[in-house]
């Protein structure tokens, strides 16, 4: 199978609260925009949020958590706290050397924004 292209698609509670939150709060561009749907850029992938099949009431939550890659992490942070996002977890150096902070989107996904460091293995070159 040759797959072509992939986003993460969310059917949010409060749509046009969802695209506030991703446009306004974390400031991601938007990619195009189509009757009931928004896509933003985020990074390497895109983030579709739409308006249209929103899940039913008691539907389980997203069932893991979306990994946002930063140059800055401290910068990051201070960003979406002046836009008035709530950090869930500061940024804080993990035991497997990357740096992490957490925020929580309105329907509870956690988007863990990482950065990593200069000297860690997923900057080295594995090619031998």
């Amino acid at each position: 199978m040759e797959i072509l292209a992939s986003r993460v698609l969310f059917r949010p509670k409060d749509y046009a609260r969802s695209v506030a939150f991703y446009r306004d709060g974390l400031g991601l561009a938007i990619a195009r925009e189509y009757g009931g749907g928004t896509v933003f850029y985020a990074g390497q992938t895109l983030i579709e949020l739409a308006g249209h099949g929103a899940p039913a009431d008691g539907a389980p939550p997203f069932p893991g958590a979306l990994w946002l890659q930063v140059r800055d992490i401290a910068a990051a942070q201070e960003q979406l706290r002046e836009r008035g996002v709530p950090i869930a977890r500061d940024a804080r150096q993990e035991p497997w050397g990357l740096h992490e902070m957490h925020v929580t989107d309105p329907d509870g996904v956690t988007l863990i924004f990482v950065e990593v460091p200069e000297d860690h293995p997923l900057r080295r070159d594995s090619r031998g």
